[in-house]
């Protein structure tokens, strides 16, 4: 029977040309495409956490597995609670998301229309742009001399029609970052119509961080997105939060669906949020095995941007094609045709013994 395209056709137009956000492939996928056993395959595509979860967070989870037949807390009150008191905030400062992701949707919901602009990096993450369009909105890429983000040129950009600025800071997939001198003096000039997104992902990485959450005591129009997917290793759970002024939380939280953060991922990131010795063990194996990723290809003679994140962005050549090799023996990596970075992939750090098989298989597909 003749399907009619008709109501496809009165789909928005804007969503005609957008690219869906490609993430970084499966083990399971490249297991069954190989035909090998998942245990041989080592994933360094998604900068997730070499150690996995928490124990604690385990724990926690298992718990809450026995109450799944009830209806999340809505409101998220005791994970909200537990981030405040960590930063010395209150409950009305904090949103939870499905992933700090979603706190991005949010901010469409509450400030993009069609005619609106963002603005990002030309080099910053993917999501940015791809949320922008979803809402109908145009995304002003800032060039960023040295992978590093421009912000004066950023403050130059700005029109009438600009409703959010993002940074990302460290930003994904450079690894590069600013410091707070620099964000102190990029927020004065800031209109104060203009929402300022700070996308601190890697936060908890930085050995010397920044102290950003003056802006969100100080600041109406500042926002810090954050998430449990990293340092955590709760990136299955799909749990992040936003750190706001109680008007900026409050106009979001008219954006979200209800339960959007599950009893589960709630349990989990309030047990790992208080397990600092797994942050720190994390934060310990993320430093080393960053060095010894940077000093292996400084020992090739590959280009790469010093990172504050847990990855390395490193110039390759035909990075598409280095990534397929690699992919065939096992080895997950990030291709970054995405951010338009052909030459380029993008490695994880992962355990030791994952960061050698690395370069073993690199130093293999090079030979040949």
């Amino acid at each position: 029977m003749h399907q009619s395209t008709a109501t496809l056709d009165r789909a928005n137009p804007w969503l005609n040309d957008l690219v869906s956000y490609v993430p970084g492939k499966p083990v399971e996928d490249v297991a069954r495409e190989l035909g090998l056993e998942p245990g041989q395959i080592v994933k360094l595509a998604s900068n997730e956490n070499p150690l996995g979860p928490s124990p604690k967070a385990l724990e926690a989870m298992q718990e809450a597995l026995l109450k799944v037949h009830f209806y999340p807390d809505g409101g998220g009150y005791h994970l909200r609670s537990g981030i405040a008191q960590r930063f010395g905030l209150t409950i009305d400062e904090v949103i939870l998301g499905n992933g700090s992701n979603e706190i991005i949707e949010f901010l469409g919901h509450a400030f993009l229309r069609p005619g609106d602009n963002i603005l990002t990096a030309k080099h910053a993450f993917a999501v940015y742009r791809l949320m922008a369009k979803l809402f109908g909105a145009e995304t002003i890429e800032i060039p960023d001399p040295a992978f590093t983000c421009d912000l004066e040129a950023m403050v130059s950009a700005v029109t009438p029609r600009t409703k959010l600025v993002y940074i990302a800071n460290p930003n994904n997939p450079t690894g590069t970052m600013v410091d707070c001198g620099q964000l102190d003096r990029f927020i004065d000039q800031m209109p104060a119509s203009v929402v300022i997104v700070l996308d601190e992902a890697y936060y908890e990485f930085l050995e010397n961080p920044p102290d950003t959450l003056k802006y969100v005591r100080e600041r109406q129009n500042v926002i810090l997105l954050r998430t449990f997917s990293k340092i955590q290793g709760l990136a299955g759970l799909r749990i992040g939060y936003g750190l706001a002024n109680p008007g900026l939380i409050a106009i979001l939280h008219k954006t979200r669906q209800p339960f959007n953060a599950n009893s589960i991922a709630q349990a989990g990131a309030l047990a790992g949020l208080r397990d600092e010795a797994h942050q720190a063990k994390t934060r310990e194996i993320t430093l080393t095995g960053r060095k010894f990723l940077e000093s292996g290809f400084q020992k090739r003679g590959l280009e790469y941007v010093p990172s504050s994140a847990n990855f390395v962005l490193v110039k390759v050549g035909k990075g598409k094609e280095l990534f397929q090799k690699l992919l065939q023996r096992g080895m997950i990596v990030r291709a970054m045709d995405e951010y338009k970075l052909p030459e380029w992939i993008r490695v994880s750090v992962g355990t030791p013994e994952q960061n050698r098989r690395f370069f073993a298989d690199l130093d293999a597909v090079r030979r040949e």
